[in-house]
């Protein structure tokens, strides 16, 4: 078995940085930082080099499209931009996870808005912090027919439905959420495809889930 050394015994700084940067992210533990830098020294240079470089680059080139705020590689992002899209819908999500997830399930056609979080006044986060003035901008000037509120199923999911619920609500549109298949407390990018693709075609008036 091979031996591997504690945290308190490693043998040189740059490999005690470049674990504390690994342990840095989400979901990592400090004996897997260890394993994946360990790994990385037994690769060629320009391999690490090319990895190192791929960050460095995506956190300073990447963008946020103009229109929905998802993540892209130019000023609109290819769902904006792609013309086969149902236009006169958009569908609301907290962040850019809920995008992919419900695009993996190949059960919607219309455009996004990305609020970039939840109403939350426990953590700060008000209306203000969001994307929310230029949801009701697009709203306004574009000819969007049906906003679908696809948020999470929590407390704070909840409340920014709502809000939104009422900033829409004088507007001539239709104003929907997902079906209860999404269970109360669920977060979006951990529900499976098949309940989340169910919960979009299924959507119900928003209306209704304020009677429940």
């Amino acid at each position: 078995m091979p031996y591997i050394c504690t945290m308190q015994e490693l043998p040189s700084k740059l490999l005690q940085q470049a674990v504390d940067s690994m342990a840095s992210l989400p979901g990592i533990g400090r004996k897997t930082a260890l394993r994946l830098v360990l790994h990385l020294l037994k690769r060629e240079p320009s391999d690490v080099r090319l990895f190192s470089d791929s960050f460095t680059k995506l956190r300073e080139e990447i963008a946020f499209c103009s229109s929905c705020h998802n993540l892209s590689d130019n000023q609109i992002c290819s769902i904006c931009n792609d013309r086969s899209r149902n236009r006169q819908q958009v569908c609301v999500v907290e962040d850019v996870r809920d995008v992919m997830a419900i695009e993996n399930t190949g059960q919607y056609r219309g455009l996004y808005h990305v609020l970039g979080g939840l109403i939350s006044p426990i953590d700060g986060t008000g209306p203000g912090d969001l994307t929310i003035d230029a949801l009701l901008q697009r709203v306004a000037a574009e000819e969007v027919q049906e906003v679908i509120l696809a948020l999470s199923a929590t407390m704070e999911g909840d409340t920014t439905n709502f809000y939104l619920y009422r900033k829409l609500s004088g507007q001539s549109l239709q104003i929907s959420t997902l079906s209860r298949g999404v269970s109360v407390g669920d977060e979006l990018e951990y529900t499976d495809e098949i309940t989340l693709g169910r919960s979009i075609l299924n959507r119900t008036p928003f209306e209704t889930s304020l009677n429940r």
